[in-house]
């Protein structure tokens, strides 16, 4: 039963809070629709953590879940005030109602979220990845990297200028293309569901998913300390950019290192972790290969 269950947790997951959050915006309700799956999927999540962990080491405190909570309350927060802010000076500026350039607005609305994701996600791709190869970026990125077990409270873990960056590359290719507001909704809506189930420490076998999205198959070779294996896997959502750019790696012959994280001294404490980037020298961490080169096992699955 466990075996099945695994199977079908990560896509009856997505699928279940996907359904939520459409029910409820088609009663006219979409943040309380979004807030309920939101909680809801952290809640199941945490609690199969504990009935089918994937490492149970990972279940011992690494005592930073004020932190990454503190992190991920900032995060969502400056999120709010941009948004409040783009609605208080023309938010048809940064995200129209209705859409525009080279954008397909008779496809059925599915289609076009379709369509965002694989926009959004070239934006998404690129972003993370400049963050392991531009050194003056890394260290913003490092904050991330710096847990030493992956659960469903860490997924929110970024230094705020690293996720301002990723959106921003995102939320360009949107207005670029013309993507109308609902879909750019639907595709951060996305984002923070997939974002859980990437980072969560459950016992989930994606097998053919792992071709399509990023799944915690995928994200737990992203995190290793051995740069041939932690520069790969940039992918958010969707692993389209990571096959094409050849940038996938999921090798069948061994599991993903326990020990993850990062050489880089990035503090313990909140504020510092903030202040981190700013202070630290222009210099790689051991994540960082100026050259990317795929490991001769990558793609496979």
């Amino acid at each position: 039963m466990r075996r099945v269950f695994s199977w079908i947790a990560w896509p009856g997951l997505l699928a279940l809070c996907i359904a939520g959050y459409a029910y409820g915006t088609a009663l006219g309700h979409p943040i309380l629709a979004y807030n309920i799956t939101y909680f809801g999927m952290a809640g199941v999540l945490l609690v199969l953590e504990r009935l089918m962990p994937y490492e149970t080491v990972w279940s011992r405190s690494d005592g930073q879940m004020r932190q990454d909570l503190s992190h991920t309350a900032l995060n969502k927060g400056i999120g709010q005030f941009l948004a409040s802010v783009a609605a208080v000076l023309g938010a048809s500026q940064v995200a129209p109602a209705a859409a525009g350039g080279v954008w397909p607005a008779h496809w059925p609305l599915a289609a076009q979220v379709v369509l965002g994701l694989v926009v959004a996600e070239f934006g998404l791709y690129w972003a993370h990845r400049l963050c392991h190869e531009i050194p003056w970026l890394w260290p913003y990125h490092a904050v991330h990297h710096s847990v030493t077990r992956l659960w469903v409270v860490n997924t929110g873990r970024f230094h705020f200028v690293d996720s301002l960056l990723s959106s921003g590359f995102a939320l360009a290719l949107g207005m670029l293309v013309g993507a109308p507001k609902d879909v750019i909704v639907w595709v951060l809506v996305i984002t923070t569901y997939i974002g859980f189930l990437t980072h969560c420490n459950v016992d989930m076998d994606c097998r053919g998913l792992n071709w399509l999205f990023n799944t915690p198959d995928l994200h737990r070779w992203h995190h290793s300390r051995i740069p041939a294996e932690g520069n790969t896997n940039y992918g958010e959502n969707l692993l389209l950019w990571d096959v094409i750019f050849r940038t996938r790696y999921l090798p069948l012959d061994r599991r993903p290192p326990v020990d993850i994280g990062t050489a880089d001294a990035v503090p313990l404490t909140f504020l510092g972790q903030l202040a981190y980037p700013f202070r630290r020298p222009l210099s790689p961490g051991q994540v960082v290969s100026p050259v990317l080169e795929a490991p001769a096992e990558a793609g496979g699955d």
